[in-house]
């Protein structure tokens, strides 16, 4: 099985930068793709970016296109989310995901992952 760790939550004001980082542990990662999701409380799971591990394939939710940027480390099996330019309502729990057969592609659905972190929480101010 997979182990996902995620680091770099915490309090940013509005328009700061923040680096979520993504640690995996357990099994190579050649056919899965990565992703990341938040969560408001009393809100739904939503899909914020994706990469598959193998061709860097890049997905991201309208919300946070140009914005955000996700990319991976594979020699330290690391997945990041660099976030610029951010705001209140990316206010949330962010958490990291691992989909295990997905190489094309990055799903966007949360039910297509298998593995998660355990989340970290990111605060933007106004």
């Amino acid at each position: 099985q997979v182990q996902l760790v995620e680091s770099g939550g915490g309090l940013v004001q509005a328009g700061g930068s923040l680096r979520l980082s993504c640690l995996a542990s357990g099994r190579p990662l050649n056919t899965y793709s990565m992703g990341w999701f938040r969560q408001a409380p009393g809100k739904e799971r939503d899909f914020v970016a994706g990469i598959t591990w193998i061709t860097g394939r890049t997905h991201y939710a309208d919300s946070v296109k140009g914005r955000f940027t996700i990319s991976r480390d594979s020699a330290k099996n690391t997945v990041y989310l660099q976030m610029n330019t951010l705001k209140p309502e990316d206010t949330a729990v962010y958490y990291c995901a691992g989909d295990k057969f997905a190489p094309n592609i990055p799903n966007t659905d949360s039910r297509e992952y298998d593995y998660w972190g355990q989340g970290t929480q990111v605060t933007v101010s106004s």
